[in-house]
C-alpha cells in the first residue's frame, strides 16, 4: 500500500515579502491612512499657492509647498506603528511568527515593505503638490520647475526624512507592542521631547538636539540650508542610524521575548 505524497514548503525571502506586502495592502487602515496623509499635503500645499501674497517670500519654496508634511508625517508613523504593534493588538503576530519560526525575517519584511510604500507615496506627493501649487505661484518670486537645480534633490530629501521617520515609528510599535504605547512614545520622545531639551540653557545640549530624528530631518527637503541645522547628507545618515537602532533592539526583543 503506498502511501500519500508529502509537500515540503520552503520559507523564502521572496515568500514572506510578498506575504507582509499582502497583509499591508488588504488592511482598510492602510488606505484610509495614506489617503489621509496624500489628501493633507495637496490640500495644505495647493491653499499655500493659491493664497500666496508675497508676505512669505523669506520662506524657502519647498518648505512652503510641502507645509502639510508636518501633518502627513503623523499618518505615516501611525501606519508604520500599526503594521508592527497592530498585529499585536489583533493576535495575528501568532501566526505570523509561527509560520516563520526565526521571526526576524518577518519584522524585516515589515520594515522593508513599508519603506518601500512610504516612500514612493510621499515622492509622488511631493511631486503633484508642488506641480499643483506651482499654477498659482508661476510669475512669482516663488515660481520654478522640476528642472530647476536642487527641486528634485529637495522634494526627494523630504520623502526620505519622512519614510526613515515613520520607519522609526515602525520600530518604537515593535518595542512596545502597544499602538496607543507606540503613538504616546514617538510623540512624546520624538516630537515634544527635543522642544523641552531645547529650553536647556546649554550648547552641548543644542549641540545634540540637532541630532535628534525630528530636528535632522528640517535640514532635508529645502532648496536652501536650514540654519541651526546639520548638513542635509549628514541628516540623512543620522535619520538612517537611529531608525537602524531602533529596529535592531526590536530585532533583538523579537529573539527574546515570548509572543
Amino acid at each position: 500500500m503506498s502511501t500519500p505524497a508529502t509537500t515540503t514548503y520552503r520559507l523564502s525571502t521572496k515568500g514572506i515579502l510578498r506575504s507582509e506586502w499582502h497583509k499591508l495592502r488588504t488592511l482598510r487602515s492602510t488606505w484610509i491612512t495614506l489617503l489621509t496623509a496624500i489628501a493633507l499635503v495637496i490640500v495644505v500645499g495647493a491653499t499655500m499657492g493659491s493664497t500666496y501674497d508675497g508676505d512669505d517670500s523669506e520662506v524657502d519654496t519647498i518648505v512652503f509647498t510641502l507645509l502639510g508634511t508636518q501633518l502627513s508625517q503623523i499618518c505615516l508613523a501611525v501606519l508604520g506603528i500599526l503594521v508592527t504593534a497592530g498585529e499585536y493588538s489583533t493576535g495575528m503576530i501568532r501566526a505570523s511568527l509561527t509560520a516563520v519560526p526565526r521571526r526576524l525575517p518577518v519584522l524585516w519584511s515589515k520594515a522593508a515593505i513599508f519603506t518601500a510604500v512610504a516612500f514612493a507615496v510621499s515622492w509622488t506627493t511631493n511631486v503633484v503638490t508642488f506641480l499643483t501649487a506651482q499654477i498659482w505661484l508661476s510669475g512669482t518670486d516663488k515660481e520654478l520647475s522640476l528642472t530647476d537645480d536642487g527641486v528634485l534633490g529637495a522634494l526627494t530629501g523630504s520623502a526620505a526624512s519622512l519614510t526613515l521617520l515613520s520607519l522609526i515609528a515602525l520600530g518604537l510599535g515593535a518595542l512596545l507592542r502597544s499602538v496607543p504605547g507606540a503613538i504616546g512614545a514617538f510623540v512624546g520622545s520624538v516630537l515634544i521631547l527635543p522642544e523641552v531639551l531645547g529650553m536647556l540653557p546649554f550648547s552641548a545640549v543644542e549641540s545634540a538636539i540637532r541630532h535628534f530624528p525630528v530636528q535632522a530631518a528640517s535640514s532635508l527637503g529645502s532648496l536652501t540650508r536650514v540654519e541651526d541645522t546639520i548638513a542635509p547628507g549628514t541628516a540623512l545618515v543620522t535619520l538612517a542610524l537611529w531608525a537602524a537602532a531602533i529596529i535592531a533592539a526590536a530585532s533583538v526583543l523579537l529573539k527574546r521575548r515570548d509572543v
